[in-house]
């Protein structure tokens, strides 16, 4: 259950970061910058109005993942080391990123990390490093991990050719 709650905290705090990051703050793109350029006041007010409704939704994963994680602790299930519970965020971090890259950026085109002719590169990097880096460092700090002493001694157990 905390993993689950993990995951979905993962990807609405991390669609939020995104949302306000590179549409507010850095202003390198909108919900639809691509296909409906903001360069009229209507073109602008649908843009905020598709930023607003892809917000809501991440807001909408992040409540979620709270109620899980209080349901969680409500009904004493067991809960993770902070590793597991950590990698489980970047996973879901990192798949909204993975789909909302290959989706928004690549299949609909209807925004780019930042808009203009050279927005492939950025694509990319969005896609390598808040995708699949992300994923991946998630995928490896939620791994069993293999304790090394559990297996004993290799040496006591090989006996020596002669």
């Amino acid at each position: 259950m905390y993993r689950t709650a993990a995951v979905l905290l993962g990807v609405g705090l991390g669609g939020l970061l995104d949302s306000i990051l590179f549409h507010q703050l850095l202003q390198s793109h909108m919900m639809l910058s691509a296909a409906v350029p903001p360069v009229t006041v209507d073109a602008m007010r649908l843009n905020v109005r598709w930023d607003g409704a892809v917000g809501a939704i991440c807001w909408i994963f992040t409540v979620a993942g709270a109620f899980t994680l209080c349901r969680g602790a409500l009904f004493r299930m067991p809960v993770p080391p902070p590793r597991i519970f950590a990698g489980s965020v970047l996973l879901g971090w990192g798949g909204f990123n993975l789909v909302e890259g290959l989706l928004d950026h690549e299949i609909l085109g209807i925004h780019h990390v930042v808009e203009g002719s050279g927005h492939l590169i950025p694509d990319l990097l969005f896609l390598a490093i808040g995708g699949a880096l992300l994923v991946g460092i998630g995928a490896w700090l939620v791994r069993p991990r293999r304790d090394w002493m559990a297996r004993g001694d290799l040496r006591k157990r090989i006996t020596p050719v002669r």
